[in-house]
């Protein structure tokens, strides 16, 4: 919806939801695996910012996400699968209470 006919509400949401899509990418980069850094690259690239759907585009992310190896390699202790699920672990109350500060809610 084009931004000038958004209600306070909505425009409120779509505030929301680009917080918490910036803030999973950011939180989430010392955790992704790191080679290259095009899986990095490829969440920022499939990511269309505000649709509540963070997506790593690379072909091989899927593999790289489920992978049984545990986490942390040469570029970093965090870095390794399920790279999402332990940042929001670590992060999760955070994004939560910066999305509820957007909305007016705490």
């Amino acid at each position: 919806m084009e931004p000038r006919f958004r209600t306070a509400a909505e425009s409120a949401v779509h505030a929301c939801a680009k917080f918490v899509d910036l803030s999973v990418l950011r939180l989430s980069a010392p955790y992704v695996p790191l080679r290259t850094s095009m899986l990095l690259k490829s969440g920022q690239l499939g990511t269309d910012v505000g649709s509540g759907e963070v997506c790593y585009i690379a072909p091989y992310a899927q593999k790289q996400y489920y992978s049984p190896r545990k986490p942390g390699s040469s570029t970093g202790a965090l870095r390794g699968p399920q790279w999402f699920e332990r940042m929001k672990t670590d992060h999760g109350k955070e994004i939560i209470a910066g999305a509820k500060k957007i909305a007016g809610g705490g």
